[in-house]
């Protein structure tokens, strides 16, 4: 593969040169005046090649508008780059192709994959790239828009198959799709750089726009979510129950308010458990004695 790089090329100003079309369309009509009223004929033999000079050099005109550029070829060869906006001149057999250098976004469509653990899942991401290098998005691929789209999508697909949705079942993973945010993004943004990077592209910023399980498993998976909260909740319920049990025992033992013996500790504390625990409200009974001897 060839190393094109690109080159910066300076041109004519084209209003200079616009000077010089308008001298020779004076010459032109200066000699058609003499054809006309007199017998010019040594004027004759001037008027055919200023007439091709004139438009030869209307073919060599163009504009570059701010932020874009225009890439020079000169039958098959790279000359340069023309990036300096305004209007210029430069050889009329210079083929000119308009590359633009402002920033673009690609949404990308949402797409079905497998994660790391298997699971199926949609996610689609948004990338700001610009072409930093006309020459390479010129010359090393063919259409670098859409290399760009094709590459966003395997470098999406590459990711989502390397890290998993969520940690259902693997508790040790650090990164996940759904929880690595800046991190997640960041290597987004690496891996399309190294891909991009051939066609003169730079990524500005590449981030996962939508995120979600196929619809297939979303029901089933929202679920399993939802069972995996309640237990963190109960697991903080009873870790929070056991402390306040044993200080409630700790401090009747040492104000001395009752002695319990082992099994009316067993009793208390079962009480106090399920009271504590339970997802509803306690309703007391209150020994009031017996009514009649």
């Amino acid at each position: 593969m060839l190393n094109i790089k690109e080159k910066i090329k300076k041109v004519l100003n084209g209003y200079v040169m616009l000077i010089a079309n308008l001298i020779l369309l004076v010459a032109g009509a200066f000699i058609i005046y003499n054809l006309a009223t007199t017998d010019g004929s040594n004027y004759g033999l001037l008027l055919i090649p200023i007439v091709l000079l004139f438009v030869f050099l209307l073919a060599g005109y163009f504009v570059v508008n701010p932020n874009q550029s225009m890439v020079l070829i000169l039958f098959g060869k790279y000359v340069g780059t023309v990036k300096e906006d305004g209007f210029h001149w430069a050889n009329p057999f210079y083929v000119k192709r308009k590359v633009s250098l402002r920033a673009r976004n690609l949404n990308g469509e949402k797409v079905k994959v497998n994660d790391a653990l298997g699971n199926p899942i949609v996610i689609s991401v948004v990338v700001v790239w610009q072409v930093e290098d006309t020459a390479k998005a010129m010359f090393e691929v063919d259409h670098y828009e859409d290399y760009v789209m094709i590459q966003s999508e395997a470098a999406m697909r590459s990711l989502a198959t390397a890290y998993p949705y969520d940690n259902f079942d693997d508790e040790e993973a650090e990164i996940t799709l759904r929880a690595g945010g800046k991190v997640v993004n960041e290597m987004l943004e690496k891996a399309l750089t190294e891909r991009l990077s051939r066609a003169g592209i730079r990524i500005i910023e590449a981030r996962i726009s939508h995120l979600a399980y196929a619809q297939e498993i979303a029901q089933s998976m929202l679920k399993r979510q939802q069972a995996t909260a309640v237990v963190a909740a109960r697991f903080k319920i009873v870790e929070g129950a056991v402390s306040m049990v044993e200080m409630a025992l700790q401090n009747l033992k040492e104000h001395g308010i009752i002695d319990l013996d082992e099994e009316k500790k067993a009793a208390m504390v079962s009480n106090l458990m399920v009271v504590l625990c339970s997802d509803k409200d306690a309703n007391p009974i209150v020994n009031a004695g017996t009514l009649y001897p």
